[in-house]
């Protein structure tokens, strides 16, 4: 019965996608695209509208969701800084206390002894980053080049290790797709779809950064400077104008992203028909999410990193008719580091030491939880080779946003060794939810703007990071 009690401890499947942006689904509001299939789970479930990663990148991302911890507590912190796989997970949480676990897909937090899935019955995940053609799965077997598109095939291998299972425990299973990041391949089914649809401009489209730091201007992610051959997959028309070109760029980026999404949306519909033919489907905590944002042309851009919206915040959409009853969206704020907990939570096990962020299950489910008024966020892959985004650290409230650009790698793997002098912005995100005014300096914003120093800095004590050495002691704690 759609919002009573649960009947058994649920079955939990997440399926997580690479750099599917919040605005590139169809319940969130797009106007791009349509995603039926990832849809129907809202329907079914509730959409949270503010949740968000805690640093915008692969790797980090992936290692809080798993673990519930921060990127200072968990140790990855860059791209180049893999899991120690020993470490409790939600999922090694699940196995103690007797599900079937599984995980098919992208890893992405390093490969071999020490680093590869520990906590799952059973794994089959990509090379690094993975091929969208016939990609090479990697398993306690050894390595295995399967034939197919890329999300055809992952979703075939779990699927099938899901109709392996032969008892009556509950399981878990982790579907993690490698689209749709970049270089954006579509397959043959869905190449070209987008070809002749119109694929309305971001508003910030020709934001030249004016209205911010230095520090964000120095990003190479624009989409008419810096994608490249690979990405475009072929040469522009002759004799177009340079805003032609520019638009251009945009529209075939576009195409491309969006093809990729297509194959994930089918794919996610072909797991909620085989749960309903299994029965399954009402007793399982059904998620689909991203392990970050992505800029789609917003402020001129591609790619994720800066503590900007379209970055941080990530889809989120939860079904669980057993226990959770369809309802409006849900506006608290959440983040990848509450995942661990939330999972464990609606499965009855207590999540491991040092686990960190909470549970929202409570809000899920209609029970009283005391709202979050903001959560601290920190990107720490200063100057990397590609993209240049500078380091840096913030709060975000329901309303405003403080960010620090302290510019230095700290040694870390996956930074240069180049530091930049810091900066500080300041959004007002109800007056300026595009985030074009750095009011940092406005006077208007004075008192604001230090009461958010000193949230920012209990923040960080709060969840055991230390501020960057640069930081002066915010005035109203050194008072």
């Amino acid at each position: 019965m759609t919002g009573s009690a649960p009947r058994k401890r649920p079955n939990i499947l997440m399926i997580l996608a690479d750099d599917h942006a919040a605005h590139a689904v169809g319940t969130y509001g797009s106007v791009v695209n349509t995603t039926p299939r990832i849809d129907e789970i809202a329907e079914h479930g509730r959409r949270l509208d503010n949740c968000f990663c805690t640093n915008a990148l692969c790797t980090p991302s992936r290692a809080s969701i798993l673990t519930g911890t921060y990127s200072h507590v968990n140790g990855a912190t860059t791209l180049e800084t893999p899991l120690d796989a020993s470490r409790p997970t939600f999922v090694s949480q699940l196995k103690r206390a007797g599900y079937r676990t599984g995980i098919v897909g992208k890893w992405h937090l390093g490969e071999g002894e020490g680093h590869d899935p520990q906590g799952f019955d059973h794994w089959e995940v990509l090379r690094d980053q993975g091929e969208y053609f016939d990609p090479q799965l990697l398993s306690a077997a050894g390595a295995e080049t399967v034939p197919g598109y890329v999300t055809d095939v992952l979703t075939d291998r779990a699927l099938g290790w899901l109709d392996s299972l032969d008892s009556d425990e509950p399981w878990c299973l982790l579907i993690h797709h490698k689209a749709p990041h970049r270089w954006w391949e579509p397959d043959a089914a869905h190449d070209g779809m987008y070809a002749d649809a119109p694929l309305p401009v971001p508003a910030t489209f020709d934001d030249d950064g004016s209205g911010r730091s230095a520090a964000a201007k120095r990003a190479a992610m624009r989409v008419a400077a810096d994608l490249n051959r690979r990405d475009l997959k072929t040469d522009p028309p002759e004799d177009l104008s340079p805003d032609e070109l520019d638009l251009w760029k945009y529209r075939r980026y576009m195409e491309d992203y969006l093809a990729c999404v297509a194959s994930v949306d089918d794919n996610v519909g072909r797991v909620i028909d085989r749960l309903r033919e299994r029965g399954e489907f009402d007793d399982t905590l059904l998620a689909y999410t991203s392990d970050q944002g992505f800029f789609l042309g917003d402020h001129g851009w591609f790619d994720k990193r800066f503590m900007y919206e379209e970055s941080i915040r990530m889809p989120l959409l939860l079904s669980y008719p057993a226990a959770i009853a369809p309802g409006d969206p849900v506006d608290r704020i959440v983040t990848n580091v509450d995942f661990a907990r939330t999972i464990l939570d609606a499965a009855g096990v207590e999540p491991a030491d040092g686990m960190q962020g909470e549970s929202f299950l409570p809000t899920l489910t209609g029970r009283e939880q005391p709202d979050r008024d903001a959560f601290y966020y920190r990107y720490y892959e200063n100057d990397d080779a590609n993209h240049h985004a500078p380091a840096h650290y913030g709060i975000r409230t329901k309303r405003y946003k403080l960010i620090y650009f302290y510019g230095d790698g700290l040694g870390l793997p996956g930074t240069s060794g180049q530091t930049y002098p810091p900066e500080w912005e300041l959004y007002d995100l109800a007056e300026d939810p595009d985030e074009v005014h750095n009011v940092y300096h406005h006077t208007a914003y004075a008192e604001i703007r230090e009461s958010l120093k000193a949230q920012l800095w209990q923040l960080q004590h709060d969840v055991g990071d230390e501020p960057h050495p640069s930081q002066p002691v915010p005035a109203l704690l050194a008072e």
